[in-house]
């Protein structure tokens, strides 16, 4: 389904820039933005950066992009996390058996709606290495109001190890610094999540 829209958009892309669906610009732009949530939530901002697309072209591709949310997207209020619950909720099923630690970011618009989640690092049996650089990054790369952080217990208990809480501290440090907002960082273990936000340590 989804390559089907992709190839859809290809279509709508390429008739709206009037050049083949092959050419230059339109490769660079899957290439930058490969999956459909990230076209369709694409700014003129990120587009003017890809040669070849001006700030006109830009307007036409997001005026486009707009018009096919719109008419296509399904209700995604499933998507709006309101509580570390509907987190676990989300990621539960894709990380209970994992036999390594995975570190993964939510990142929200300023309603908490899902943009995008992303694994950002995978780590041993007890220790998934990442740096605020990285999750960042990645957070400004997907135009993020605020992130979720999430990682996993191969162990199956999700109290948190001491480096657990001091990641979470430098993380929160860096988003005052840089203005996206930490909003929580949930461990799952086994059947069970721990919210570093409700036990206080942000």
């Amino acid at each position: 389904m989804q390559e089907a829209n992709k190839n859809d958009l290809r279509q709508l892309v390429s008739e709206s820039l009037r050049e083949r669906k092959d050419s230059y610009t339109i490769q660079e732009l899957f290439k930058h933005f490969p999956t459909v949530k990230e076209l369709l939530d694409v700014s003129e901002q990120q587009l003017v950066s890809i040669k070849g697309i001006g700030k006109g072209k830009a307007r036409q591709i997001t005026a486009m992009f707009k018009l096919a949310k719109a008419l296509t997207l399904p209700n995604q209020d499933q998507h709006i996390i309101r509580s570390p619950k509907d987190v676990f909720n989300l990621l539960e099923s894709d990380l209970r058996y994992e036999q390594k630690e995975h570190f993964l970011c939510l990142f929200l618009n300023t309603k908490n709606r899902l943009i995008f989640k992303e694994v950002i690092s995978i780590g041993s049996l007890n220790a998934a290495i990442v740096h605020p650089r990285e999750v960042f990054h990645a957070a400004i790369r997907r135009c993020s109001a605020s992130i979720i952080c999430v990682h996993n217990h191969p162990s199956g208990d999700p109290e948190p190890s001491v480096e657990d809480v001091n990641l979470t501290k430098r993380l929160t440090g860096a988003g005052e610094i840089i203005g996206i907002e930490v909003l929580d960082h949930v461990i799952i273990g086994g059947n069970r999540y721990y919210s570093l936000k409700e036990h206080g340590h942000l």
